[in-house]
């Protein structure tokens, strides 16, 4: 008997026979799967959190070795609050306010100790690469801003994942990981619209493919690469969306078809509710595609809402995973919808404005007022992260950090009546029953509701 195992993409085809009447044939076997077996790829993100410091950054080298000679690509984040940091100086440097250096020179020494801990000062290449960045960084705060805020967003502070990467990609060298950096300015092909990027997913495939690819020729390969980033076609740099590495994984991911996607996070997997605004988690171990695009598009924060998308669309599994515990199982999100409605999710949003707008001559809102009003929120970037119209006002609530109150009522005011109300939180239950909404909404006043076969949302005051 003849027993002959070939796996690909996740499954496995035995092959047997008692008597192989042609040898050639079985000869040619392994030769025929280890084209594609060989191509296969694993892709990887570690966020922020993974690489908040010296030893978050070697327990990342740990967790690759394990899987060291396989083709693998590791996208990543900005070190720690990195992207806050560049926030901040960028929102400097656009005021002019005269210290943008100082807080560029604290962010400067924050990635220079980490260096101290992880290289030799003989390791010269990686300190001379991370002076060049912050040296042109200084440069660009010591000019005149443009007139676009979100296009200078997208200049600065996607320089984050190019510094993370630099460490990430030197750190793993020393330790004998031989790894190919890539500039994922020049892989990952958008519009132009800045700090929500579209991709161009023809584009975006032939770019990564052709520079991947062509390298399995000496062998399985490691890469890494940024999330969180992309380039319009006249070669500007552009941002994916806040927390955007975790579509960068699903990018590459779908360009290589890649066997599956693992995002490591500082928790064990998809809890049914973020831990810092509820007590006794559950671990949802499994769950589909469109389970997990609900929640995200709800405002899940272990999952960027694009993320699962792509990945639907060629079918590749998401694993979320712990970091700090690598071999625990952690939580898959794939086809199957069987498990979905087991466990009640909730979804916290805190620091929300609620923002309402009637016409004053008290006419119907109507298209025509819809579209005046999505056309302002859609140039300033303002999600709504809900929305109610009535006969004569609409209504809609979005993070507070994203609305310029000022500038929204001063575009409005002459045309609507513009009320607000503030500080709120936006609380989201998927497959919600009464007593899940008694238990969220205990010591909270209820100002608007709305529900489905499926999901309640409650926009909330303190009371």
């Amino acid at each position: 008997m003849v027993e002959f195992s070939i796996f690909t993409n996740n499954l496995q085809i035995v092959i047997k026979n008692k008597k192989p009447a042609n040898p050639d044939f079985w000869n040619s076997i392994p030769i025929i799967f280890a084209q594609n077996l060989h191509e296969m790829f694993k892709v990887f993100k570690f966020g922020g959190a993974s690489v908040k410091d010296a030893d978050a950054v070697r327990n990342v080298g740990t967790i690759i070795q394990k899987f060291k000679g396989q083709n693998l690509v590791v996208v990543v984040s900005a070190m720690g609050k990195t992207t806050n940091a560049l926030e901040d100086i960028l929102n400097a440097y656009w005021k002019q306010d005269g210290t943008a250096i100082d807080k560029l020179n604290k962010l400067r020494t924050f990635h220079e100790d980490i260096l101290a801990e992880l290289f030799s000062e003989s390791e010269s290449k990686v300190h001379g690469e991370l002076e060049e960045i912050f040296n042109q960084l200084s440069e660009k705060l010591s000019t005149t801003p443009s007139d676009n805020f979100h296009f200078e967003y997208d200049q600065i502070v996607s320089l984050g994942e190019v510094i993370s990467t630099r460490i990430v990609s030197a750190y793993l060298a020393t330790i004998s990981i031989d790894n190919h950096w890539l500039d994922a300015r020049k892989l990952v092909a958008t519009n132009n619209k800045w700090r929500e990027a579209k991709v161009n997913w023809e584009t975006t495939e032939q770019k990564i493919k052709s520079a991947i690819l062509p390298t399995q020729e000496k062998g399985n390969q490691l890469f890494i690469s940024q999330g969180f980033v992309g380039h319009t076609p006249e070669g500007f740099t552009t941002t994916l969306g806040r927390e955007g590495s975790d579509f960068s994984a699903a990018i590459f991911a779908y360009a290589l078809e890649a066997t599956d996607v693992t995002i490591w996070k500082d928790v064990p997997g998809m809890l049914n509710a973020d831990p810092k605004w509820f007590d006794n988690t559950i671990l949802l171990e499994k769950i589909s595609f469109r389970e997990a695009i609900e929640l995200a598009y709800f405002g899940a924060s272990v999952i960027h809402p694009r993320t699962i998308q792509p990945l639907k669309r060629k079918n590749i599994p998401l694993h979320i995973k712990s970091f700090v515990q690598p071999e625990a199982t952690g939580s898959v999100i794939q086809s199957s919808e069987e498990n979905d409605s087991n466990i009640p999710s909730f979804i916290f949003k805190m620091d929300q404005v609620l923002i309402s707008l009637s016409p004053r001559d008290f006419s119907f809102v109507v298209e025509e007022n819809l579209e005046e009003i999505f056309a302002f929120l859609n140039q300033e970037g303002i999600r709504m992260n809900i929305m109610q119209n009535g006969a004569v006002s609409f209504s809609f609530c979005a993070d507070k950090a994203r609305v310029d109150l000022d500038k929204l009522k001063a575009h409005f005011e002459s045309d609507y009546i513009v009320k607000y109300n503030e500080p709120l939180e936006l609380v989201t239950i998927r497959h919600y029953d009464q007593p899940t909404i008694d238990r969220v909404s205990v010591g909270k006043k209820i100002i608007l509701e709305q529900k489905s076969r499926q999901t309640a949302r409650l926009v909330m005051l303190n009371i």
